[in-house]
């Protein structure tokens, strides 16, 4: 049986290895479910960000790599259970000069420039509370991000708080800022995806997700990508 998955370049989630292969927390949880469903090849394929969801619903793929979970993305796709929970994060120059922690201090100073993936949920989450169109600069992917941010094109690039972290770690002249939630308390949870003409594919992933997520093999994976235990907790117990 084989499987094929589509992923993108968003450390330490996903993303294309030194040996040219994708490597990742999420790509390591996707071969332990696989292959214990009986998955004996796996085919992965570089996309973008905005591709993802038309790859899937057009059969190019058979499945993505985990993205949040949103109604608007529920209407077009089938979603497993979710696989983790996890706040947003900002990365910065170090020292933070412009004080962003928040989506409302972006939109509070004029001179603030966000640099955003226009399909992420972080655009929707900036233009909800008041971050303008000249505040924001439109970027293609996260290592896109981290060129704006060291070229001073932007001020901040949101993601994933891990996500965020793990961008910091690899440049010494960044730094990752969790973002005060403000007044939404839920983290958005993050699944992968399927055709919804896919069923069989995602009932037999949810049935080992839920014997995987929580395991000592789950949490030895996912830790090695810097996941803290309550972002390993947050979705255990979950899946129904």
């Amino acid at each position: 049986m084989n499987v094929r998955i589509a992923y993108i370049e968003e450390p330490p989630f996903y993303w294309t290895g030194d040996d040219k292969r994708p490597t990742g927390a999420d790509i390591e949880v996707a071969e332990a479910v696989l292959r214990a469903i009986g998955v004996t090849s796996i085919e992965y394929h570089l996309t973008s960000f905005g591709e993802l969801l038309p790859g899937v619903q057009e059969g190019r793929w058979d499945m993505n790599v985990p993205i949040y979970v949103t109604e608007e993305r529920a209407r077009e796709v089938a979603f497993s259970d979710p696989i983790w929970t996890i706040g947003d994060g900002f990365v910065v120059r170090s020292g933070n000069p412009k004080a962003l922690t928040s989506y409302e201090a972006v939109a509070a100073r004029n001179d603030a420039r966000l640099g955003l993936i226009r399909e992420q949920i972080q655009y929707a989450a900036a233009k909800a509370v008041g971050v303008t169109d000249s505040q924001i600069v439109i970027l293609k992917s996260q290592p896109e991000g981290v060129a704006a941010l060291m070229a001073e094109e932007i001020d901040a690039f949101p993601g994933t708080a891990i996500g965020s972290r793990a961008i910091a770690g690899a440049n010494p002249a960044l730094e990752s800022i969790d973002v005060d939630a403000g007044t939404s308390s839920d983290a958005p949870v993050g699944a992968f995806s399927f055709s919804k003409d896919n069923r069989g594919l995602l009932d037999a992933v949810n049935k080992q997700l839920r014997q995987y997520l929580g395991s000592a093999d789950h949490r030895a994976r996912v830790a090695k990508y810097g996941f803290t235990q309550a972002e390993i907790d947050g979705v255990i117990g979950t899946a129904q």
